[in-house]
């Protein structure tokens, strides 16, 4: 799932906190001259569930768009939703520091002084917590999307290509798209309430041709699959890459718009222009999906959530000092690229 990738209107969110609304910190990139050294761009992308402002928003994708200086390759990764970490106190919301899931930085920053919650607020806890881990120190653009927008973009586009690498089955939906029968002893809260026939996305090397919902449906299943949340975090990128390069061959504000209340940015002054002459400079075709290695993480012999491997802390020192490709080829062990 996720976000419009390089799309969006957006503004720099600061790993440290929120700053003044319209003051993008660090200028509109697409004023910088040909002849000057591009710098690094870090986005981050966040898909939600559809809840209201009446229900704590938990962010289900969180992904990050490297952009090194020169902007000839963006690289793309993935935070596990389930990663455990420390997310910060954040006076915004009124929120205590506390080490969780990070998807609960999102819902913890959103709290608002009403009792509602605001997905614009919560995405900068997000941004710290996600800076804190990462070493980003601010994000040039942010973009939140739920389940629905993502449908609309998807089905604006006229499908979207995409291999499918593994037999992937539907844990919500029955073949014909409906959703599929719950037990009767589960009504309420169960972890897999659902039984019946279900939709499946059968292995297939060459490009397969997704709908909104069957795109939106594919990028949501982690169950049954080797790696679980890994595999489906794989197939989320795969997604963001075949719409990079879908989007920018289309009226890309007429994308934009479809997404309609469904898509969130922060906007800090900089025009939709302006980023669209950044994502007009970018080769999406080279665009680098990035897996980074990860494990389930036992205390007490309970599973509390996951946790990186050891070597994504040289990778996340490499994006902050804007030296990826170097990184990659020195060290070709310390993460996948996602073929």
């Amino acid at each position: 799932m996720g976000a419009l990738l390089l799309i969006p209107a957006g503004a720099a969110v600061a790993a440290g906190g929120p700053r003044k609304e319209g003051i993008p910190g660090a200028g509109s990139p697409a004023a910088v001259r040909p002849a000057d050294v591009r710098r690094p761009l870090n986005f981050l992308l966040v898909g939600i569930d559809p809840r209201g402002s009446h229900v704590k928003p938990l962010s289900d994708t969180i992904v990050v768009a490297h952009v090194p200086s020169g902007w000839k390759d963006v690289y793309l990764f993935s935070v596990p939703r389930d990663l455990v970490v420390r997310i910060p106190a954040f006076k915004a919301s009124g929120t205590a520091a506390v080490r969780t899931k990070i998807n609960a930085a999102m819902a913890l920053g959103s709290q608002m002084p009403n009792g509602t919650f605001s997905p614009r607020q919560g995405v900068y806890l997000l941004a710290r917590a996600v800076g804190n881990l990462t070493g980003i120190r601010s994000f040039d653009a942010a973009a939140i999307v739920n389940f629905g927008g993502f449908k609309k973009v998807v089905d604006t586009m006229g499908g979207v290509r995409v291999p499918v690498d593994q037999v992937v089955k539907s844990e919500h939906l029955k073949p014909n798209g409906s959703p599929r029968d719950r037990t009767a002893v589960c009504t309420t809260t169960c972890l897999r309430p659902y039984v019946g026939s279900q939709k499946t996305y059968p292995l297939s090397a060459t490009p397969v041709r997704f709908r909104g919902w069957e795109a939106l449906d594919y990028v949501r299943q982690r169950y049954g699959l080797p790696r679980s949340d890994y595999d489906r975090t794989r197939h989320q990128r795969q997604f963001l890459k075949a719409m990079a390069k879908r989007v920018m061959k289309r009226d890309v504000t007429k994308i934009v718009r479809s997404a309609g209340d469904s898509l969130t940015v922060v906007d800090g002054g900089i025009r939709l222009a302006d980023w669209l002459t950044v994502a007009r400079k970018l080769d999406v075709r080279s665009m680098t999906s990035i897996d980074l290695p990860g494990t389930a993480l036992f205390e007490g012999g309970v599973y509390r959530g996951e946790k990186f491997l050891p070597g994504v802390k040289g990778f996340f020192a490499a994006v902050a000092e804007d030296r990826v490709g170097s990184f990659l080829v020195d060290h070709p062990k310390a993460v996948r690229i996602d073929r």
